[in-house]
């Protein structure tokens, strides 16, 4: 082979990637498009405004299924307490708290036991479903619906399954430590359950940056915007993750993650399951996925809900140290939830699940990170040898930044007029211009981060860096 036939094998390879990265990029927006779209269409016909917690306490009191909210916490001094409080505080007949100290190597079950007035007390397991030795269990003086499990460091699906198989209620809500559920937010968990029998089977809800919020005594007092750049970013991302992409997904019974930071599980499911897997580090992607896996090979009638008018609130790396491993590790988990579930793809086996909702995880976290990033190098570089005409490197810039910016926008524009969790006219619009400007560096850093991911999960990576925490303000 001549060096003109090297150069003209060269070229048809970008512009044949040029063409793939493209069509990649086009599709993920696509289809981020339908999703606005049927979002705003279910928040407009069927998301009415919720009724206050009042009005569900005096409606649904005596048919609320009692809950246990579980919380698994590894180094978390810094806000375990104020965060304990908020659980404690919440409005609901009947639930019980658990807190699961997974060998932190601070002082979190100091913290604990000094602020809650704690002794040790024998409680039995009913299902053994974690890995690593029960050090201890404790009772608080003050409050008798305060547990706490000491356990050896296994990481957080060991943790939350440690505290599944103490808990003794239909429903269990597992949470991050450092989060904040919003004083009505199991009120609003639970009402599904009340009219699904035994169909429904996990709720999720949003979470929301609590970074630049006021917290006092464990509690939110005022909502407010941080004033670095990156937790802006994130409000906007979670915004999209949350009010577009999951309430689109739900109503077509396509959703695929309840996030770890809040969600409402039937218990005897995730029991007959074997809880959480120990052995990837994007456990509640894996654990949603699964659930359709065995609820459809047992054919089983089943429904996975998210009600957005359930707010979380959990603070979010303020730098982008920190944002990195997180991210990377968010992708890993995603690869590892398909490689270990790869026959549901396009199997119609599993319904709508194995036709549409893998084929879309396949999309964002397998060909979409790759392919956009690629695409920002080759696109240009083909327009410049004149390979392909320059229109088709403006038009992914379009389809790619432009169209991004525009979904960005429309989510918030639909969180505004529905939902309203922006105090101020000046905040909404320090988001609209994180809406905007997030698009140019702030997402190809994320991308770089999320290859990152794919590069851990082929080296078989398994090690966890924790996220760096500065603690709620104003406490």
């Amino acid at each position: 082979m001549n060096w003109s036939d090297i150069a003209s094998t060269a070229a048809t390879g970008i512009v044949w990637t040029a063409f793939a990265c493209f069509a990649v990029v086009a599709a993920r927006n696509i289809i981020s498009l339908a999703q606005l779209l049927v979002a705003a269409w279910v928040f407009l016909t069927r998301v009415q405004p919720g009724e206050g917690a009042r009005d569900l306490w005096h409606r649904y009191a005596d048919l609320m299924l009692p809950i246990s909210v579980i919380a698994p916490a590894f180094n978390e001094e810094l806000s375990i307490v104020q965060s304990v409080k908020a659980l404690l505080a919440l409005e609901y007949p009947d639930h019980e708290v658990i807190v699961v100290n997974d060998g932190s190597k601070d002082d979190t079950l100091g913290e604990l036991i000094r602020a809650f007035d704690m002794f040790k007390a024998d409680r039995t397991q009913i299902a053994q479903l974690q890995q690593t030795q029960i050090r201890g269990t404790y009772r608080s003086r003050r409050y008798p619906n305060l547990l706490v499990i000491d356990k050896e460091n296994g990481r957080k699906a060991d943790a939350a399954n440690a505290g599944i198989g103490f808990a003794r209620t239909p429903l269990v809500c597992v949470i991050d430590a450092d989060s904040i559920i919003e004083p009505d937010g199991l009120l609003r968990a639970a009402e599904p359950f009340m009219y699904q029998d035994q169909r429904l089977i996990a709720v999720g809800g949003a979470i929301r940056i609590a970074n630049g919020c006021t917290i006092r005594g464990g509690s939110l007092q005022k909502i407010g915007i941080a004033k670095e750049m990156v937790p802006r970013f994130q409000i906007v991302e979670y915004l999209r993750a949350f009010l577009m992409n999951r309430v689109a997904n739900a109503h077509t019974n396509t959703l695929m993650l309840i996030s770890g930071a809040f969600g409402l599980f039937r218990r005897s499911t995730l029991v007959e399951m074997g809880g959480y897997r120990h052995d990837t580090v994007g456990e509640d992607l894996e654990l949603v996925v699964r659930m359709h896996r065995f609820m459809r090979e047992q054919k089983r009638d089943y429904r996975i809900e998210f009600v957005p008018d359930i707010v979380c609130w959990t603070e979010a790396p303020a730098a982008l140290r920190g944002l990195d491993n997180q991210r990377a590790r968010w992708q890993q988990g995603a690869l590892e939830t398909l490689q270990r579930h790869r026959g549901m793809i396009g199997n119609p086996r599993y319904g709508r699940i194995g036709l549409l909702a893998m084929p879309q995880i396949v999309l964002e976290d397998i060909l979409g990170p790759p392919a956009e990033l690629l695409g920002y190098l080759v696109l240009p570089v083909a327009a410049l040898l004149g390979l392909l005409d320059p229109i088709m490197a403006v038009a992914f810039f379009f389809v790619s930044v432009v169209f991004g910016c525009a979904l960005s926008v429309g989510t918030l524009v639909l969180e505004e007029q529905q939902l309203r969790r922006t105090p101020s006219a000046s905040d909404l619009l320090r988001i609209g211009i994180a809406a905007v400007i997030e698009n140019f560096g702030y997402r190809q850093i994320n991308l770089w981060y999320r290859l990152q991911g794919i590069r851990r999960f082929f080296r078989n990576d398994t090690t966890w860096a924790a996220v760096p925490r500065v603690g709620f303000t104003g406490t």
